[in-house]
């Protein structure tokens, strides 16, 4: 079996989340496999959580991108993979899954195009382009109703590390996309040619 890897970045609360499993839901389960970049953070044991809470999430050398990259080439292969998850609420690594290789294998990430090794291994990838008011809108709601987190950590976050982060390293990295996607899954035309071009890959 040859797994299909599809890539899907953006800034923070672009969509990119949104798409991917608009993507996935076009298939039956047992033939897709969704991975989030953000289950590969580095897992800070030896910190405490004030320590672990000041790092620059935003950044490259956040992730452990090097057992991202391990396991899309083990998918590749065949084989089976046993990647991390992560615990937003004290930035810590929670367990780990065992996933079997699929006929799709989506990946989604603010960062997953940054890194030409792992962007080599893509063969269709997406970048959702959304405005920047309303990524922070998105973001701030999120990080307060799903993560726990206080609104004033939140917007201090976004000016400190994720507004800077995504200017160095998320919006230049829109380049290497081979489709634009405004809006993200609110995009039903553009879900729609994703959709089909990769169900025409599949059938190659």
């Amino acid at each position: 079996m040859k797994s299909i890897i599809i890539g899907v970045a953006g800034g923070t609360g672009s969509g990119k989340t949104t798409l991917a499993h608009k993507i996935i839901k076009n298939f039956k389960p047992d033939e897709v496999l969704l991975l989030s970049h953000d289950y590969y953070y580095k897992d800070y044991e030896n910190l405490t959580f004030e320590e672990r809470a000041a790092k620059n999430f935003d950044h490259p050398d956040s992730f452990d991108t090097d057992l991202l990259i391990a396991d899309l080439i083990k998918l590749k292969a065949g084989q089976e993979i046993n990647h991390p998850t992560y615990d937003y609420t004290i930035h810590r690594r929670s367990n780990w899954v065992k996933e079997q290789p699929k006929r799709v294998v989506v990946v989604e990430g603010i960062l997953i195009f940054e890194n030409e090794q792992l962007r080599n291994l893509f063969d269709v990838k997406i970048f959702v382009d959304t405005d920047d008011d309303i990524r922070f809108i998105r973001r701030l709601s999120r990080d307060v109703n799903e993560r726990a987190r206080s609104m004033e950590s939140v917007i201090n976050q976004y000016l400190t590390t994720v507004k800077p982060m995504h200017d160095r390293f998320v919006e230049p990295s829109k380049r290497y996309a081979d489709v634009i996607v405004p809006e993200g899954g609110h995009n039903t035309v553009a879900l729609d040619m994703v959709v089909n071009n990769i169900k025409n890959k599949l059938a190659e």
